[in-house]
């Protein structure tokens, strides 16, 4: 019995290891990026939309701009863009370079010319050199050299990401995060009046707000639920088991608003922008919990004849919760759209989280089992003054 008291103690506290494990090494900013041979660039934006960003060095004894464009496309083999557009702030005129991963498995930057719908591959009016690209953790960097108008300080430059149909770019779709894929540039490094305000910040604050949502909802409410579940079979941890999961449910809900409150004012910030299931999951998920936390309140007594309404009422909320909270992480990470490997954790977390979970439900259906095993199956106690009746034993 103490062996799977230990086990199960060992199993408990891994449980907390996972909320640091979520915990990002770096923020996804553009700050946070390096590239190969140590290669540096003199400024660096978290672009509005599509989770792009982009990194450049303006040269200006040849006026000339030295950029580095990362995006995750919409699948392993779409494509990402970056453009300059010297005559206008649209897709019309833009001198866009297109990098996508071809059939042979090598990586591939064409130019285009967009002077037309009618899109094709063409030689762009600016001159632009040393064009290359790679594939990492699910994003694509796009690097290349580009000519700019002389005496520029500021240009306009838009990006994209989209599919590849028979080897080919084909068309991006048209959604709002499509459609605003485009700002103007300083080129000295300071975003322009232009640019939509708070690009920079406002990208950060997706991050934060994706982050504060997958480890309250997506990780510290499962957490809490496995340790109602599962350790309070134990005896020698009661009642720690009963204040670790309020503790962590109460964590979970106030870091939960945090990011809920985050998530509001992104929204009234992004005009024409909304993710309808992803909002509505979200308010949910508020309301429910909010109603979680006055259960603890309104928890009655044991012996009381309403503990099991209550009991009904507290589990069946949990649940809800926990399976809104998990779906939620993921409709948000399909927005965000972050560097693959950021989604792989999240599912590995929860992975180890549900092979946990069936550990210790395995080691607690012994526990019990045991439990029961040992208590006496002798039907009589001996014979009652002498009489040879048999008495039944008292449990």
């Amino acid at each position: 019995m103490a062996s799977l008291s230990q086990l199960a103690l060992v199993l408990g506290l891994s449980l907390w290891s996972l909320v640091l494990l979520a915990s990002p090494a770096y923020s996804l900013t553009c700050k946070s990026q390096t590239f190969k041979n140590n290669k540096l660039y003199s400024y660096c934006l978290d672009l509005p939309t599509l989770s792009s960003y982009l990194h450049w060095t303006y040269d200006s004894s040849n006026s000339s701009v030295s950029v580095a464009f990362i995006a995750a496309p919409p699948d392993s083999s779409g494509w990402v863009s970056w453009a300059l557009n010297p005559t206008g702030t649209g897709m019309l005129g833009a001198q866009a370079l297109v990098a996508f991963k071809h059939s042979n498995g090598s990586m591939v930057v064409e130019t285009y010319n967009i002077n037309s719908y009618d899109i094709k591959q063409s030689k762009l009016s600016l001159d632009v050199w040393d064009t290359s690209a790679e594939y990492t953790d699910g994003a694509i960097r796009l690097f290349a050299k580009m000519k700019v108008p002389e005496k520029s300080e500021t240009v306009n430059h838009v990006w994209q990401v989209g599919p590849i149909t028979d080897n080919s770019p084909a068309k991006h779709e048209m959604q709002t995060a499509n459609l605003n894929a485009k700002a103007s540039l300083k080129l000295t490094g300071q975003t322009d009046t232009s640019t939509p305000s708070g690009t920079d910040s406002r990208t950060k604050r997706k991050n934060i707000h994706g982050i504060l949502n997958a480890v309250s909802w997506g990780l510290m409410f499962p957490i809490g639920a496995i340790i109602a579940r599962y350790m309070r079979t134990f005896q020698s941890a009661d009642p720690a088991w009963f204040y670790l999961h309020v503790f962590c449910q109460v964590s979970a809900y106030a870091i939960g608003v945090a990011g809920w409150g985050t998530g509001i004012k992104l929204g009234s910030e992004s005009k024409g922008v909304q993710y309808t299931g992803h909002r509505n999951i979200g308010i949910a998920l508020f309301s429910l919990a909010t109603l979680q936390i006055f259960a603890l309140f309104l928890r009655p007594k044991k012996e009381h004849k309403y503990r099991f309404y209550w009991n009904i009422y507290h589990h069946g909320l949990g649940y809800t919760i926990l399976v809104l909270g998990i779906l939620n992480v993921f409709k948000g990470l399909d927005i965000l759209v972050p560097e693959k490997k950021w989604k792989s954790a999240y599912i590995i977390a929860i992975a180890a989280l549900g092979v946990i979970a069936v550990l210790l439900e395995a080691i607690t259906w012994i526990v019990v089992v045991r439990r029961k095993s040992s208590k006496s199956t002798k039907p009589y106690d001996g014979f009652n003054n002498g009489q040879g009746r048999q008495q039944p034993l008292a449990i």
